[in-house]
């Protein structure tokens, strides 16, 4: 139901709220706390991440501190919100579920005189999904204080209307998040199907029945026992192009493609000339540092791409080639064999070690044929991936309207 009477609410991403909603200072509906918890016992450490306020897997790795010493307190109920690198955080504001413990550099909330955390967790996340407080964070950290936030405007509805609001938004979100996930495991099974069927077809061929051999090569997966042993220095050409200033720059991506270099990315990768070279339509792009990512292609333009990029021609099908150095990649081989010094990195920058890299390979005409197959199997669930991904991007617009919609009142709760 869509509300008659309404008025405007003063605060430019809010517009007109219901006439009975008043609008106040954040710093009449929240107060900050902050408990330190000088000595850590073993309590829940609670991390802010794009899924909410969750509690952290301590045995699953990742960047942790020398001691959780120090961490303050957070209690159920409350809001927490980052109000630092406001620019560049994904998910700055939580409600947290759990007693724990935390990061002191988060903002934890109470809510005074029984106003909705709930309710104000999703007029919050309404917020962070356009950034618009980012006007205010205006020195080099992109932060802003307590007493800024304090000083913000928000619309506040009967404290009955929060609560329905809110428990109107939790099953509804739990509905789309619930669609989402499934969805996003279809998309994950899929990928994994194209993966096993990249390396059946470059390991073992298209008739299945044909015998294998496991070779000397610790890293290769049986192979047809009748292609040619032989090393990617022997199938390919390092080239050296020549080009023009004027020429596309280019992207050896993680996705397996060749792509023009988007606007918003100059700046932030090297772009001078001296740092290029050329690349052609068809040649093989081999990625020095996201080998292990499989960012290995064809390009599919002329243009100028990063010298850390190995761009080579090859007599053989250069499609087969490409295929089979992508399914060492999410078969984990690059990591094995690299001497890269970031967790999620391998270090093939330099041709000498790519060209020992070891292939099986069939006849041309085989290659070719496998390669055909590939293209059409793989554009296939591609293309069903790209279905199922624009559904997702759909609900998550679905989602990010239903907020808006109800936490700002331009539609009603259904009784």
């Amino acid at each position: 139901m869509i509300m008659s009477v309404m008025k405007d609410s003063g605060i430019p991403w809010v517009g007109l709220i219901p006439f009975s909603w008043k609008v106040m200072f954040n710093k009449y509906l929240m107060s900050k706390i902050k408990y330190i918890n000088a000595i850590y016992k073993g309590e829940d450490i609670l991390s802010l991440t794009m899924d909410g306020v969750i509690v952290r897997d301590l045995d699953a790795g990742g960047k942790m501190p020398k001691t959780f010493d120090g961490y303050q307190k957070v209690y159920p109920g409350n809001l927490l919100m980052c109000l630092f690198d406001y620019d560049v955080t994904p998910r700055c504001i939580g409600l947290i579920n759990n007693y724990g413990v935390t990061s002191p550099a988060y903002s934890q909330f109470v809510m005074k005189h029984g106003n909705s955390s709930n309710y104000y967790y999703y007029y919050y996340l309404m917020i962070d999904h356009t950034k618009e407080l980012l006007h205010l964070a205006k020195n080099l950290r992109h932060s802003f204080t307590e007493e800024q936030l304090g000083m913000i405007n928000a619309p506040v509805p009967p404290i009955l209307v929060q609560s329905a609001i809110a428990s109107y938004l939790n099953a509804k979100c739990s509905e789309v998040d619930s669609l989402y996930a499934d969805i996003e495991k279809q998309i994950g099974l899929l990928e994994q199907y194209k993966k096993s069927l990249i390396t059946e077809a470059v390991t073992k061929g298209l008739d299945k029945s044909l015998e294998t051999t496991v070779g000397r090569i610790f890293y290769m997966a049986p192979y047809n026992s009748s292609w040619k042993l032989t090393k990617i220095g022997y199938e390919c050409i390092k080239l050296c192009r020549l080009f023009s200033s004027s020429d596309k720059p280019l992207l050896c991506t993680n996705k397996g493609k060749v792509a023009i270099r988007p606007e918003e990315m100059l700046g932030k990768m090297v772009s001078e000339d001296n740092a290029m070279q050329g690349i052609r339509k068809g040649d093989i792009a081999i990625h020095g540092m996201d080998t292990w990512h499989g960012a290995i292609a064809i390009s599919d333009f002329d243009g100028k791409i990063t010298r850390v990029v190995h761009v080579c021609d090859s007599v053989q099908e250069k499609r087969f080639i490409v295929y089979y150095l992508q399914q060492l990649a999410f078969n984990g081989v690059y990591k094995l064999i690299s001497n890269g010094v970031r967790g999620n990195t391998s270090d093939f920058r330099s041709w000498e070690k790519v060209k020992e890299i070891y292939i099986a390979l069939p006849s041309l005409a085989e290659q070719i044929k496998i390669a055909d197959f590939l293209d059409e199997k793989c554009g296939y669930i591609d293309s069903v991936i790209m279905e199922k991904t624009l559904l997702m991007e759909k609900l998550d617009a679905y989602k990010k309207s239903l907020i808006y919609e109800y936490v700002t009142g331009k539609k009603e709760v259904p009784v």
